[in-house]
Parts: C-alpha cells; sequence; structure tokens
C-alpha cells in the first residue's frame, strides 16, 4: 500500500511536470484541503487518466466515484464539502436551484389561502344563518401560524441554502438554515393540527347522529394528544438544544433524537388520520334518505379531501429520500414545498362549502342552469311548498305571527297580508347538500317572519 510520503511526492511531480502547463489546474488543486489533495492523486494514479487531462478526470465516472469515497473517509464534513465545491466549479458542473419555484409556490398559495379564508369568514358574519362557528376559528387560527412559515421559507431558509446544493452554501448560513428548519418543523405540527381539528368541527355542525358526534369529539382529542406527543421531543432534538444547530459537521459527538424518524412517524400517522376523518362523513352520506345521485355529489365535495391526504403522501416520499441524503439543503427543498401545498390545499379545502355558497349568490342564473342540466328537472321540497327555477314563483300561506287565540277574538280586527315571493332554489339545495337542516329551519323561520305580517287591534 502506497504511504502519504509516496503521495505527496508524486503530487510534487504532477505539479512541476503536467500542471506548470496549467495554471488554472495548479490553482484548483491548491484550493483542496491535504486530504482532498491525496485522494485526488490516488485515484488519478489508479486510473487511465493524465494527471494534467482535467477532461478525463471530470468525465471519468469511476475515477470520480473512487475520490468521493475517499474523501467521505478521509476528510471532515467541512472539508468534504469544500472538495465538492472546489471540483464542482472546476469541471463546470451546473449549478442547480430551486429558489425561485419555492419563492413562487409559497407566495402564491398563501396569497390564495389567505383569500379564501377571508371570504369564508366575511360569508359567516355576515350572510350565513348560522354565523361563525368554532370551525371557523380554528381555520383562522391555521392561517395565522402558517403567516409566519411564509416569512420563514421566504426570508429565513431561502437566504440560507434552501433550493440549491449543499456544498454551494456557506458554512455559517448552514447554521441558519438549520434554525430555520427547527422553527418551520415545530409550525407544521401546529397547522397540521388544527386543519384536521377545523374539517372535524365542520363535520360536527352537519351530522348530529349520537355515535358520529361521538367518533368525531374522539378523532379531535387524539389529534390534540398525538400533536403535543410529537411536538415535545421535536422541540428538544438534542441536550443541549444549542447542539442541533452545529451537529450537521459532526465535529464532536453529540446526544441528539433521530429526528428523521420522528418527522416520518408523524407524516404516516397524519395520513392514516385524514384516511378515517374521510371515511366518516362518506359513511354517514351514503346512510342518508336521498337519491343516489344527490349522495354522489354530497361525496364528492367529501373527495375533495382525498387530494389533501394525496399531498401528504408525496411529502411522505420526499421525506423519505431526504433522510437517506446527505445533500439535505437540495432535498429539503421538496419537503418544504409538499408541506406547503398539504396546510394550504387543507385549508382551502375547509373553506370550499362556504365558497360555493357564495357562487350560488354572486352567479345564481349560471350555478342554477348547470344544476339544472345535471338534475334533469326540478323537484319539489318542504311539503306543499312549490318550488321552481329561478323566475318561478312561491307563494307562502298567512304564515302568521300572533297568536291564534287573537284570531279567535270576535272583538279584534284582524287585518292579513299575504305577500308572493320569489326564491332561488340553489340557496336551500346548497343547505340541504351538506344537511344543516337546523340552518334550513332557521332560514325558513326568518323568511317568514320577514314576509309574512298580522296587525291586530
Amino acid at each position: 500500500m502506497k504511504g502519504p510520503l509516496h503521495l505527496v511526492l508524486l503530487l510534487a511531480t504532477w505539479v512541476s511536470s503536467g500542471l506548470a502547463q496549467d495554471s488554472d489546474s495548479l490553482a484548483v488543486i491548491a484550493e483542496l484541503p491535504n486530504c482532498a489533495q491525496l485522494c485526488l492523486v490516488t485515484a488519478v494514479v489508479d486510473s487511465p487518466c493524465q494527471l494534467t487531462n482535467s477532461t478525463c478526470i471530470c468525465t471519468n465516472a469511476k475515477l470520480q466515484a473512487a475520490v468521493e469515497k475517499c474523501v467521505v473517509s478521509s476528510c471532515t464534513v467541512r472539508e468534504s464539502l469544500t472538495t465538492k465545491n472546489v471540483t464542482s466549479a472546476f469541471c463546470h458542473a451546473p449549478i442547480r436551484s430551486e429558489t425561485r419555484h419555492l419563492r413562487i409556490s409559497n407566495i402564491l398559495m398563501c396569497v390564495v389561502t389567505v383569500s379564501c379564508t377571508i371570504l369564508r369568514l366575511a360569508y359567516q358574519r355576515y350572510f350565513s344563518v348560522a354565523g361563525l362557528g368554532w370551525d371557523d376559528c380554528t381555520v383562522a387560527v391555521a392561517v395565522l401560524v402558517s403567516i409566519p412559515s411564509v416569512i420563514i421559507i421566504d426570508r429565513g431558509m431561502l437566504t440560507n441554502g434552501i433550493g440549491v446544493d449543499l456544498w454551494t452554501v456557506p458554512f455559517d448560513h448552514l447554521e441558519n438554515f438549520v434554525r430555520w428548519l427547527y422553527t418551520i418543523t415545530l409550525l407544521y405540527f401546529i397547522q397540521s393540527a388544527m386543519v384536521k381539528i377545523t374539517l372535524i368541527l365542520f363535520f360536527l355542525r352537519i351530522f348530529q347522529r349520537r355515535r358520529t358526534v361521538q367518533l368525531l369529539w374522539g378523532t379531535i382529542a387524539f389529534i390534540v394528544v398525538w400533536t403535543i406527543a410529537f411536538f415535545i421531543p421535536s422541540s428538544f432534538p438534542c441536550l443541549p438544544l444549542t447542539d442541533y444547530w452545529t451537529a450537521w459537521d459532526k465535529a464532536k459527538p453529540t446526544k441528539c433524537l433521530n429526528i428523521y424518524a420522528v418527522i416520518w412517524v408523524h407524516a404516516i400517522i397524519c395520513i392514516v388520520v385524514d384516511i378515517w376523518m374521510l371515511s366518516i362523513p362518506l359513511y354517514e352520506v351514503f346512510h342518508l334518505q336521498m337519491t343516489m345521485m344527490k349522495k354522489l355529489s354530497v361525496a364528492l365535495m367529501f373527495f375533495v379531501g382525498t387530494f389533501v391526504t394525496v399531498v401528504s403522501i408525496l411529502r411522505l416520499r420526499s421525506l423519505i429520500a431526504f433522510g437517506g441524503t446527505s445533500n439535505v439543503t437540495w432535498e429539503q427543498t421538496n419537503v418544504v414545498l409538499w408541506s406547503v401545498y398539504e396546510i394550504n390545499v387543507g385549508i382551502i379545502c375547509a373553506c370550499m362549502p362556504a365558497l360555493r355558497l357564495i357562487l350560488i349568490r354572486a352567479f345564481p342564473t349560471v350555478i342554477s342552469t348547470i344544476q339544472g342540466s345535471t338534475q334533469g328537472s326540478s323537484k319539489s321540497h318542504h311539503g306543499s311548498r312549490s318550488r321552481g327555477t329561478r323566475g318561478n314563483v312561491d307563494t307562502i300561506g298567512s304564515a302568521k305571527s300572533g297568536k291564534e287565540s287573537v284570531v279567535d277574538d270576535p272583538s279584534t280586527i284582524t287585518y292579513t297580508r299575504t305577500f308572493a315571493v320569489q326564491h332561488e332554489e340553489n340557496d336551500d339545495e346548497e343547505a340541504e347538500l351538506v344537511h344543516m337542516e337546523d340552518f334550513s329551519k332557521m332560514a325558513i323561520r326568518k323568511r317568514g317572519d320577514s314576509y309574512t305580517s298580522e296587525l291586530s287591534l
């Protein structure tokens, strides 16, 4: 086996003979750490490449693999990254960057999500009979927590290495990158829990069967306990915590959790909970006394939630790839990107029922035409009440606000007015599609009090 002295002599011979004609190559070799210089000389001697043939050295895959293996085993992490950066620049390797894609996706999803949430809250506050509920509060909290994440990604992570190869990032930036990654991971746990709780609270508005209510509240309790169980250990990945910022260079022994395993398990449970949450409303819908067409229409609305599950699965796949790589700043890009998609799509899905009703109010003619073409014909609802498409007249009889005893009293003069009122089929249809019976009754009662009056003297 060749000793270090022999390798140094080979390097000196290379410099004095071949590289004297190539000042660029000489400058590159001088930038390499000593351990990397020895690895390079050893690999070149055992390869068909000449010491002065930079093209052969840069294109020979077997040679590069041998150098990389030697550098990983012989050099420190910082020396390995320096070697990779120098040789990549010398061989004119392409400079990869996903920063622009991540920045645009991050900001765009935030704008869409905040807009949908504002529309939902405004509709619930000013137009919905039901008013604001607990699910509106939790979706607002989810958005408020997601805004710091957007800022951290844009101003913290993108400026400290995410989206580019690890060896191109300055060492002091890597410590900042780890700090921001730590923070955004904890925020993700909270966001994920709030989105799921929002959807379950929405289900509690719709489904009133006792067993279903118990299952939904039990699911909320599980989500809270599960989130706390993962949040606490993830808050202290190393003891002391400051070791986590510098553990990436493996310069000293540390006592740290396998944070990758924690995040993997959380992602798997997240997918299972999503599937469980989807099964509850689908089971309820297909056991309601409705036509199959209407059941499918309602089920389709809930099936939109499967997109969140698909995104969660894709995020898990990126997490697995991230755990098996040393190029963490590059692979972490997909993890962060899919996390952004998962949270924001979940919030948008939670806002979709309200957005649907907003569209019906804004474009009643278009929506009624679309629904009329799919349903084929209008249907009658609420007993003797006759309803049609836009332009048809519904007549409500004398819905009296006074007491019956007053009407029967011969000493009183009773004045009754009955109005012909136009109603949109679509508004009530949407309420019935999600089976908000209490809200529908409130709307009918309010409508009766507004349009029919009785004056007694």
